[in-house]
């Protein structure tokens, strides 16, 4: 009778082993899963998709878009797109942060969209990150709000989004940081070139994000441009960033009383001149 119970034992053996085994697959499965993310976000966005490591010397760090590798760092040395397909759909899009290995995608395309992966051979680690790039349409990715305003009067610009305590805000004319808002903190005007510019005459809404400008100039003609960037994007679990950029061109135009005060000036310009002219005529 000694047998059946060994046969017994064993057969529970196996149940426990497989049961075991079951869930260690489950688990990696769903450790997996766990590990994935994803995010959306609109054509012409950028996004950069967080690795949350900091290379060490002799790290190596390679990018996957497909299963194709587009960008690695070996021995502290980068690469990026180093063959044809790679450079011609990722023209000078893709940047790497050398301190952390992690990937920015700028001005996306939908035919971005796809898993993206990373490995780290040193820790075998694996991450993978899924991007759904929407499109928009021509009007919409061409549209820039033009606004036209007399000198002396103010006006707002509205990006027309609730502003979201997490995003970093960033205002820019013709290139130049003039403001920003970070959570519930402000900025208007770091430097003396935009003080100069804009002395006392910006007001940033912390509700809307909106800008504007009083007693405008016609030197405050150009291009406005609101940078917002989502640390926090949904889906993202503080994986990624998602950034995208609103235009606004503004047109000023002079008033009348300066148009008479220009022509008044112009009017004595000529009849000096007129006069020196008459004068060395008569020498």
């Amino acid at each position: 009778m000694a047998a059946p119970v060994v046969v017994g034992c064993t057969w529970i053996k196996k149940i426990f082993v497989s049961v075991g085994v079951f869930a260690w697959l489950v688990h990696g499965v769903l450790r997996v899963d766990a590990d994935n993310v994803s995010v959306s976000v609109m054509e012409g966005d950028s996004v950069t998709l967080l690795t949350d490591v900091k290379i060490i010397q002799q790290e190596r760090m390679k990018w996957y878009f497909n299963d194709i590798r587009i960008a690695q760092i070996i021995d502290n040395q980068s690469k990026i797109c180093t063959d044809d397909q790679c450079k011609e759909r990722f023209r000078d899009r893709l940047k790497l942060d050398h301190q952390t290995g992690s990937l920015t995608i700028t001005n996306t395309r939908t035919t971005d969209s796809g898993l993206y992966k990373l490995l780290i051979s040193s820790s075998s680690i694996e991450e993978i990150f899924k991007v759904s790039v929407h499109g928009v349409s021509a009007d919409e990715r061409n549209e820039m709000k033009r606004k036209s305003a007399k000198e002396g009067e103010y006006v707002t610009l509205d990006p027309g989004v609730p502003e979201n305590p997490n995003d970093v805000m960033t205002w820019y004319f013709n290139d130049t940081i003039i403001a920003e808002i970070t959570g519930d903190r402000s900025k208007i005007c770091t430097d003396d070139q935009c003080d100069e510019r804009f002395r006392d005459r910006l007001k940033l809404d912390h509700q809307t994000g909106s800008l504007t400008i009083t007693n405008i100039r016609t030197t405050d003609s150009g291009l406005y441009e609101l940078e917002i960037t989502s640390h926090k994007h949904h889906h993202c679990h503080g994986r990624c960033t998602v950034t995208s950029i609103k235009d606004f061109y503004l047109d000023v135009i002079g008033s009348a009383s300066s148009a008479r005060s220009s022509a008044a000036r112009g009017g004595i310009i000529g009849g000096v001149l007129m006069a020196a002219l008459a004068a060395v005529g008569l020498i």
